[in-house]
């Protein structure tokens, strides 16, 4: 909560929400350079035309008018793609011996610990940002995003919600910008919004220099209200008007992004997204059959566990051998 100035009667951010505007505005200013490199370079982000990848086959359209005003915004887990795409790539390292899977299930057992409990601290947010920072220190931005795109290609792509992807197209041909929103690291989320045809991503962002990786993040994992932040701060950028802006997630902690556009809707929501949803007299789509949604039900679990941790044993990995 915002701390009030006693002798101005202002109040003052936490530090929690300081963090969470640092992190949410580095989000957007690194989401629209990848928007743009993935594009003409020219402008404000494009709105890709109707041509999608293989895997999504549509008619090219090239008049599609642009709606300059009005954006969606999807997070990834659960929503676009089914289970963790994280947690999917953590899967394509341990494929390529990065890693064991059962290091991976170590590392991710802090996360399924929190998203049950719904409850999280200062220690297991530092101890998350920091095992995540293991993985990326001195690596190369050019090996990662390769070896994104191998594994969305191997474990990810059958793994898009139909229903979701159908949404995104929804408003590409309504000429509206389509942008992922997500904890995932900047990089892999990308790789899924060009490989959907999407404008591009919101997502966590780690520093680079000279085209490696530093080790440090820029603010925060892209969580929560850093979310609404970011979204807030492209549609600044951009010159969306919010209320006409519409918001996609499975989870109750993306209720801050969910309440800064003027429509929301609960996709695959947990129990406790729904009840908001019905409250708020939300729109709800669900995608699973009762099958499905008890398959997803580990993945969503783990959530973006694997941001805090799967991918740290890579690095160590890599030093060992």
């Amino acid at each position: 909560m915002p701390q009030q100035n006693g002798r101005f009667g202002r109040a003052v951010p936490s530090a929690a929400q300081i963090r969470a505007a640092i992190t949410g505005e580095a989000s957007a200013i690194a989401g629209l350079a990848g928007a743009r490199r993935s594009g003409d370079g020219q402008g404000s982000a494009e709105v890709p035309s109707a041509t999608s990848p293989s895997s999504w086959p549509a008619e090219p359209s090239t008049s599609v008018p642009r709606d300059l005003t009005a954006a969606a915004f999807f997070d990834v887990d659960n929503t676009m793609v089914m289970g963790a795409s994280i947690l999917h790539f953590a899967r394509g390292l341990a494929a390529r011996k990065y890693f064991t899977v059962g290091d991976l299930a170590g590392f991710a057992w802090h996360q399924v610990r929190f998203r049950v409990s719904g409850k999280e601290n200062i220690a297991s947010v530092a101890t998350g940002r920091e095992q995540a920072l293991s993985f990326v220190a001195g690596r190369d931005t050019a090996e990662i995003k390769r070896l994104g795109e191998e594994i969305y290609d191997d474990l990810i792509a059958d793994r898009i919600w139909a229903g979701t992807r159908a949404l995104a197209q929804m408003h590409l041909d309504a000429g509206q910008q389509v942008w992922l929103v997500t904890a995932t690291p900047l990089e892999l989320a990308q790789i899924i919004a060009d490989r959907l045809g999407l404008t591009g991503a919101l997502g966590t962002v780690a520093e680079s220099d000279d085209g490696k990786f530093t080790g440090r993040l820029v603010g925060d994992i892209l969580h929560g209200k850093a979310k609404a932040q970011a979204v807030r701060a492209l549609a600044a950028r951009e010159g969306l008007d919010l209320r006409r802006c519409t918001a996609y997630s499975d989870s109750h902690n993306d209720v801050p992004m969910l309440s800064v556009v003027g429509t929301a809707v609960a996709v695959n929501p947990d129990q406790d997204l729904r009840e908001v949803a019905r409250a708020r007299n939300w729109q709800i789509r669900d995608f699973r059959t009762g099958r499905k949604a008890a398959k997803i039900g580990v993945p969503s679990l783990l959530g973006a566990g694997a941001l805090a941790g799967a991918v740290a044993a890579g690095m160590n990995h890599r030093r060992s051998s």
